[in-house]
C-alpha cells in the first residue's frame, strides 16, 4: 500500500491522464470505448494507449472486451480505497480537516428542514429522455420530489413524438419545457439531491460544480430522437426510453432514502444504472 497510493497519485498528476480518468468516473459504472474517450478528449489514440496504460498498472482502470471493442471503466474500489488512505494518513481520520464546507453545511441545513428531495436530470438537447424522466418522477414520485430537467445545449421545443407519447400515457405535459442547464446554476437555483445524466454525451462533457455535493449518477440511454427508419420503428425507439426510465424511477422512487447512508444511496443509484429491460411491456404505465 506504501507504494501503491504515490503510484496512483503520480499518475493521476498528468493533466491528460487525469482527464481520462475523470471522464471515465463521470461515465461510472459504464465501460466506455476507447475510441469514445479518445473522440471525447482529443487525444491521439496511441497516447491514449498510453495514458490507459498508466492508469490500469495503477489499477485505476480495468479493461474488458468486447468482441473487436475494448472498453474501460473506473476500478471504485481502488478509488475509494485510495481516498480512504488519504484521509486517515493525511487527515488522521478528522472529519474537521477533511470533510467539505459545503458538504457539511448542506447536511446540517437537510437534517433540520423536512422538504422533498430536488432532483435534476440534464441531456445534451432537453427534448425526450429527461423530459420523459422529470414527467415520470412528478407522477411516481408520491409527490416526495420536486423534478427538474436541462440540456448543456437544448432545443428551442419539446420532441413533438416525446410530447404525444406522454400525453398518450396521462401524463400532464403543460408545465414541461426545453431548459438550459444555466438556469439551475444561479445563486436562486434549487440546491440539489441528486443530478442523473441520461445521456453519454451530457456524461462526456465537463460537469459544474453543484452546490451541496449532490448524489450524481450517469444513467445514459440511447436518444430516440436520433432513431431511423420506419415511422413504427422511430415509435418504439421512443417507447423503449420511456420504459427503461420507468422501471429505473420507479426502482429510485421505491428505494428507503431515511433509512440509507450516502455510500449505501450512491451505490443505490448506480445499480439502477444497470435496468435496461426493453423486453417489458413498455406500454404500461
Amino acid at each position: 500500500m506504501e507504494k501503491q497510493i504515490p503510484l496512483r497519485l503520480s499518475v493521476l498528476g498528468h493533466p491528460q491522464r487525469l482527464a481520462v480518468f475523470r471522464l471515465l468516473m463521470r461515465r461510472y459504472p459504464d465501460h466506455v470505448p476507447a475510441g469514445e474517450i479518445s473522440a471525447v478528449l482529443d487525444i491521439k489514440a496511441s497516447t491514449l494507449s498510453s495514458y490507459l496504460s498508466a492508469l490500469m498498472q495503477a489499477d485505476l482502470v480495468s479493461k474488458t472486451r468486447a468482441g473487436t471493442w475494448l472498453r474501460y471503466q473506473v476500478n471504485m474500489n481502488t478509488t475509494r480505497e485510495t481516498l480512504d488512505a488519504l484521509y486517515l494518513d493525511c487527515c488522521r481520520g478528522r472529519p474537521d480537516l477533511c470533510t467539505s464546507f459545503q458538504q457539511s453545511a448542506a447536511s446540517e441545513e437537510r437534517q433540520m428542514t423536512d422538504r422533498k428531495y430536488n432532483v435534476l436530470f440534464i441531456c445534451t438537447g432537453n427534448s425526450a429522455r429527461s423530459i420523459f424522466a422529470e414527467a415520470i418522477l412528478n407522477s411516481k414520485g408520491q409527490d416526495r420530489f420536486q423534478v427538474f430537467s436541462a440540456g448543456t445545449t437544448p432545443h428551442s421545443s419539446l420532441n413533438p413524438i416525446a410530447l404525444e407519447m406522454l400525453k398518450s400515457k396521462g401524463h400532464d405535459v403543460s408545465g414541461l419545457r426545453s431548459k438550459n442547464i444555466e438556469e439551475f446554476m444561479g445563486e436562486d437555483a434549487p440546491q440539489f439531491d441528486f443530478v442523473f445524466t441520461v445521456c453519454d454525451q451530457a456524461a462526456n462533457e465537463q460537469c459544474p460544480t453543484w452546490d451541496g455535493q449532490p448524489i450524481s449518477a450517469h444513467w445514459g440511454m440511447p436518444d430516440p430522437v436520433k432513431a431511423t427508419g420506419t415511422d413504427a420503428e422511430k415509435s418504439l425507439a421512443f417507447h423503449q426510453a420511456y420504459g427503461v426510465l420507468l422501471h429505473r424511477l420507479q426502482g429510485f422512487a421505491a428505494l428507503p432514502f431515511d433509512q440509507l447512508d450516502r455510500i449505501s444511496l450512491q451505490g443505490a443509484v448506480d445499480e439502477i444504472a444497470q435496468i435496461s429491460d426493453l423486453t417489458s411491456d413498455l406500454t404500461s404505465e
